[in-house]
């Protein structure tokens, strides 16, 4: 199963200073980052770079003018990626994490019909239902819903902090529309891949598909900013350690299928040229998709 702010004051490090440690956002003290802003030096974090036409800069020296003439207001603040800075930078990801609570809830009251009706599922006769269910007979929705579904409160739990610990982070560096793209395509290319290769009649649910897709993007923009890597390997490793254990009955291939759109999205995110970085985003999210579409298609051909 898928299963505050202030005027710029020149060059300073807030934090430890400890020979090989790194310095500390000025803004987020608790965040360690390698980036400093190009204009007055102090560190920052992805949630506070702010894409300049040479580095990054932080929004202190963006909101007091770009340094050449234009007012303070004369270009917007973005995200490392490109998106806007907003003031709630882990909104898109508050609600997810709302929308899987509270489809779980549904599930737990209206029970097996509901979860049977939305789960991912290739082709099976359905004793609740009383017909033959699937995507192979036409219900395409079911690569979707069963994104935001789970088998358990456990389940739901796990997925839910590895959203909340991965996605907040990641939501900041990229921006709201991109950050949804990338989960929402990791989540569909996983359940393409589950649909194509998986059993027909064997049901699989969850936000895993998604999730491993943050992953995948949150190591691309880790090596990005030069910083360490090795805990989100780690931790990466670990999930693939639980995927392919026997026992576990996780459907691999939603984690696998999430995790390399993810890997393949989050690298056009963070390193698209400036001058075309627009068309180099969503150009590659929508060949992912147009992907995602062939492989359901080839798969529902051959189910039919």
């Amino acid at each position: 199963m898928d299963q505050a702010p202030g005027s710029p004051r020149g060059p300073e490090d807030t934090g430890p200073k400890d020979a090989g440690s790194l310095p500390t956002c000025y803004r987020h003290p608790d965040r360690e980052t390698g980036v400093r802003c190009t204009r007055c030096e102090r560190p920052i974090c992805p949630e506070c770079m702010v894409d300049a036409s040479v580095g990054f800069q932080c929004p202190d020296c963006v909101r007091s003018g770009s340094g050449t003439g234009h007012a303070p207001d004369a270009s917007r603040p973005r995200t490392l990626a490109g998106g806007t800075l907003t003031a709630d930078p882990r909104l898109v990801t508050k609600a997810l994490i709302g929308v899987n609570l509270a489809l779980f809830l549904a599930q737990l009251a209206v029970g097996d019909r509901f979860t049977d009706r939305f789960t991912l599922l290739g082709q099976a006769y359905v004793p609740l239902l009383g017909s033959v269910e699937g995507v192979a007979e036409g219900q395409w929705y079911r690569l979707l819903t069963s994104m935001f579904l789970h088998g358990s409160t456990l389940h739901v739990l796990f997925n839910m902090l590895s959203l909340w610990w991965i996605g907040g982070p990641l939501e900041a560096a990229l921006g709201r529309a991109r950050y949804l793209a990338l989960y929402f395509l990791s989540g569909l290319a996983g359940s393409a891949l589950s649909y194509l290769i998986a059993a027909p009649n064997q049901p699989s649910l969850g936000a895993s598909g998604a999730i491993f897709g943050l992953f995948g993007a949150t190591a691309v923009l880790m090596r990005r900013l030069n910083q360490d890597m090795r805990p989100v390997v780690v931790l990466l490793a670990i999930n693939l350690v639980f995927t392919f254990s026997p026992g576990f009955n996780i459907a691999w291939q939603a984690h696998i299928g999430g995790l390399v759109a993810g890997v393949v999205i989050g690298y056009a995110m963070v390193h698209a040229p400036r001058e075309r970085r627009t068309l180099v985003q969503y150009g590659t999210c929508a060949l992912v998709l147009a992907a995602i579409i062939v492989l359901s298609l080839l798969r529902t051909s051959q189910l039919t």
